[in-house]
C-alpha cells in the first residue's frame, strides 16, 4: 500500500485513540460512590509556591470502598493539602486529624446516579464525534491522495479500513461507556 495511505491511516488511528483515551480519563473523574485515588487526579497543591499534583506530595490509598486516605510525606503540607481539596470542588469534606487526611465518600442518591449516567453519555457521545470526525478527514485525505493518483482500489481498501477502526473504536467507547454506567447503577 501508498506510503501516504499508511500516514493516513496511522493518523487517524492515533487521532481515535486520543479520543479513547480522553473519555477514559473523563469516565474516572465521574465519581460512582466507590472511592478511587484517580478521583483526585485534578488536586494540585501549593507545594512551596508551586501549583503541585496531590499524589507527588503524598501517599494516597483507599482502606474500604468508601474512604480515601492521604498521607502528606510532610507533615506541615497537611493544611494546604485540605485547602487544595476543598478548592477543587469535588464535593468532598476532607476529615483532618493532625496526620491523615481521610474523605469520606457519601452513598449516591437515585436522582445523583441518573444524572451521572447522563453525564456518561454525554462524554461517550463527545468521543464518539470525534471518532466520526476523524474518519471524516481521514476519507477526505484520501480523496485528495485519489485525485494526486492513487488507484481506485487503494483508496476503496484504504476507506474500508478507516470503517473498520471506525466501527472498532466505536464499540470499545460503548462498551466503556457500558462498564461506567454498570459501576454507577450498582449499589
Amino acid at each position: 500500500m501508498n506510503e501516504e495511505v499508511n500516514m493516513v491511516l496511522d493518523l487517524t488511528r492515533d487521532s481515535m485513540q486520543s479520543a479513547l483515551s480522553h473519555l477514559e480519563k473523563e469516565l474516572v473523574h465521574i465519581r460512582a460512590g466507590k472511592a478511587s485515588p484517580r478521583m483526585l487526579d485534578s488536586v494540585y497543591v501549593d507545594y512551596y509556591g508551586s501549583k503541585t499534583p496531590i499524589f507527588q506530595i503524598s501517599s494516597i490509598t483507599t482502606p474500604d470502598a468508601k474512604t480515601i486516605a492521604i498521607q502528606p510525606w510532610e507533615k506541615q503540607m497537611i493544611g494546604a493539602i485540605e485547602k487544595a481539596i476543598l478548592n477543587a470542588n469535588l464535593g468532598f469534606n476532607p476529615d483532618n486529624n493532625g496526620e491523615i487526611i481521610r474523605i469520606f465518600i457519601p452513598p449516591l442518591t437515585e436522582e445523583r446516579r441518573k444524572s451521572l449516567t447522563k453525564d456518561v453519555n454525554r462524554e461517550g457521545e463527545a468521543a464518539k464525534v470525534s471518532i466520526r470526525s476523524a474518519r471524516k478527514d481521514a476519507n477526505e485525505q484520501l480523496k485528495k491522495l485519489l485525485k494526486d493518483g492513487l488507484s481506485e482500489d487503494e483508496e476503496k481498501d484504504a476507506a474500508d479500513q478507516v470503517q473498520k477502526m471506525t466501527d472498532d473504536f466505536s464499540r470499545k467507547i460503548d462498551a466503556a461507556v457500558e462498564k461506567k454506567h454498570t459501576e454507577i447503577l450498582t449499589i
